[in-house]
């Protein structure tokens, strides 16, 4: 198991590192972070509860250490999420700001899920075999990412030809002091911060791989984009809710 918890910390105000470096370092899931409540660890023995309540400034702190004050990282807030430095993803809600019938961002957040991102290098071994295009779908929380990272790694180390990842929300091989966060594979070619449906078409057009590899498949446009790559003969690799 491989993660970058440095960078998970770095996300919470200095109170409350120390606390949640004990108890979670090798099997925290998610942080709970409530305004008025006691932050909640879920971890893969159960919930452990810290006793004192959430401030907002608390609260605003974790939201700026994820976002960076990046224009790129504000602009995902309006689908509800920010991706983290380490691959690790913040969930948010408070009060939605609509626009023209859609939401553009989150006022007053309330609410934070700070979801770690860990790697388990060889729980791809019995996918690794299955010839052609692989689809992974599950609910939110199963996995899908972390299996994905591991085949696309298990699957460039055997070859033929290389894999080319569109890492829109940089999850997959996340970045963190301008370092990959987890191991690629050997002939993977990673593209970051690029939405899906143009990132196919550029390293369709420009890398030659063999496989594209994709997380979480979502609009009609990503599915337009898959199978104009399979008409090219590009094999696929993605996941789906």
């Amino acid at each position: 198991m491989r993660c970058a918890w440095q960078a998970y910390l770095n996300l919470l105000p200095s109170g409350m590192r120390q606390e949640v470096d004990r108890l979670g370092k090798d099997k925290l899931q998610e942080l709970r972070l409530r305004l008025g409540l006691p932050s909640e660890l879920i971890t893969t023995h159960g919930s452990v509860w810290l006793q004192k309540a959430t401030t907002g400034e608390e609260i605003s702190f974790c939201v700026n250490a994820a976002s960076r004050y990046s224009p790129w990282s504000a602009g995902t807030v309006s689908e509800g999420y920010i991706t983290a430095p380490g691959g690790h993803r913040i969930g948010l809600c408070g009060d939605a700001v609509i626009s023209a019938g859609k939401m553009t961002g989150i006022s007053r957040t309330s609410s934070l899920c700070l979801r770690v991102a860990r790697d388990f290098p060889g729980i791809a071994d019995r996918a690794v075999d299955i010839p052609g295009s692989v689809l992974i779908i599950g609910r939110p929380g199963s996995g899908k990412t972390t299996l994905l990272r591991d085949l696309i790694r298990q699957r460039s180390a055997r070859g033929p030809g290389c894999i080319a990842v569109v890492d829109e929300r940089g999850e997959l091989f996340p970045r963190f002091r301008e370092e990959m966060c987890f191991e690629t594979g050997p002939r993977t070619d990673v593209l970051h911060g690029c939405p899906k449906p143009a990132g196919i078409e550029m390293v369709l057009r420009n890398m030659s791989p063999a496989v594209i590899a994709v997380d979480e498949i979502t609009a009609k446009e990503d599915c337009d984009a898959l199978i104009h790559g399979g008409w090219c003969g590009v094999r696929f690799l993605a996941t789906a809710h």
